[in-house]
């Protein structure tokens, strides 16, 4: 099972981004999938999260009310839409799966390859 991410890209400040993670293997409905950011020579630290079978999502408190998380089961893919983008937001982003919802990185077991976003401003 792989996780390809997608959807990066240099937007100037205020601006949009959808990324992409779509799963080459199954996603089981008691699975949790997130999206993770590492800026450079910072930790990778959480971003939002949502439960595959029920859709509840979580946010990280910076990001709430500008991100939102949202899978498609049919297709297998998760996205992470990013509204009014601020320079802070710059990192690499990376999607990611566990069997239990957490904000820690440890708790991952499946994780993608990275998108680059990088917001101007």
């Amino acid at each position: 099972v792989q996780l390809q991410a997608s959807g990066g890209g240099l937007v100037q400040a205020g601006g949009s981004l959808r990324l992409s993670c779509a799963a080459s293997g199954r996603t089981f409905s008691s699975h949790v999938m997130g999206w993770f950011r590492q800026a450079p020579g910072k930790e990778r630290e959480f971003v939002a999260a949502i439960r595959w079978g029920t859709g509840a999502t979580y946010y990280k408190d910076s990001v709430k009310g500008r991100f939102t998380i949202s899978r498609d089961k049919a297709e297998n893919t998760l996205y992470l839409q990013m509204d009014s983008l601020k320079p802070e937001d710059t990192a690499v982003y990376y999607c990611a799966r566990a069997n239990s919802y957490d904000t820690s990185p440890k708790n991952y077991y499946l994780w993608g390859q990275g998108t680059q976003v990088t917001v101007s401003s």
